[in-house]
């Protein structure tokens, strides 16, 4: 039996397809968002707007390839034409590939850096003169602790995307502020995700499970409690936030020595 929510705003999620955005779209229809899934994986974005829907909420899938400016802006165009407004964007699309210093070309650094933090700023930038226009508008943009506190070895261009995740919270926010556009983001720990759990790209499934023991909750994170964050951060709740990047890692980086 499906229970039917009130849809009252729409948000926009990258990378919605598995994982943190998968579970964001979940959460944010579950609290009577219409959810627009974007990624480009479209066995897996078409799945989660079939499950969405079964579950009595509101959600359409759309493929976008965050490394596309036109892309970006003409899906955005069409959303506002067709909805009236995107209220809220998640901005979760990213990678993290596994690259020795010495094979860390131009071409693999700049394509972490379009995916992982160019990709958020295209989404973003053709939503804000609906938000300026109704001076109402929230964005969450995701992080890593691998950005905000640590240094990831053979991982040197997806931690400094992630840092400059955090410089365009910041930068976002105070730029607007007085339109009414509230910026956050997320600083995810050790998640149970398809990247956390590749071993030839992170952990793996044996590193992800050892890495609960040095944990201060003693385990991993699961994906749904980062979009109670992620819903959080877009909620009427947090609105006097802005600029801010919260770490949620399960106590790691104050409890770790």
């Amino acid at each position: 039996m499906t229970e039917t929510v009130l849809i009252t705003e729409t948000v926009l999620i990258t990378g919605a397809g598995i994982g943190i955005g998968r579970a964001s779209a979940k959460a944010f229809a579950a609290a009577g968002y219409h959810v627009v899934v974007t990624d480009v994986l479209d066995a897996e974005g078409a799945s989660c707007v079939a499950e969405i829907k079964a579950a009595g909420g509101s959600a359409e899938y759309h493929r976008l390839d965050v490394r596309s400016t036109e892309a970006a802006d003409a899906l955005v165009a069409k959303i506002e034409a067709e909805r009236g407004a995107i209220d809220v964007i998640v901005a979760n699309a990213g990678i993290a590939h596994k690259v020795p210093l010495p094979a860390l070309t131009d071409e693999k650094w700049d394509h972490t850096f379009d995916i992982d933090l160019k990709g958020i700023f295209r989404v973003i930038r053709p939503a804000l003169a609906g938000m300026k226009a109704r001076k109402k508008g929230a964005v969450v943009a995701l992080s890593s602790i691998m950005g905000v506190a640590y240094g990831w070895d053979e991982h040197v261009h997806y931690s400094a995307a992630k840092a400059g995740v955090v410089g365009l919270v910041r930068g976002l926010a105070v730029e607007l502020a007085r339109d009414g556009i509230r910026v956050n983001g997320i600083a995810p720990g050790y998640i149970r995700t398809a990247q956390l759990l590749s071993k030839e790209n992170s952990l793996g499934p044996e590193g992800a499970e050892k890495a609960g023991e040095f944990i201060p909750m003693g385990r991993i994170g699961e994906p749904e409690e980062i979009a109670d964050v992620a819903l959080f951060l877009a909620s009427n709740a947090a609105r006097y936030m802005t600029g801010q990047v919260v770490v949620v890692d399960g106590g790691l980086l104050v409890g770790r020595y």
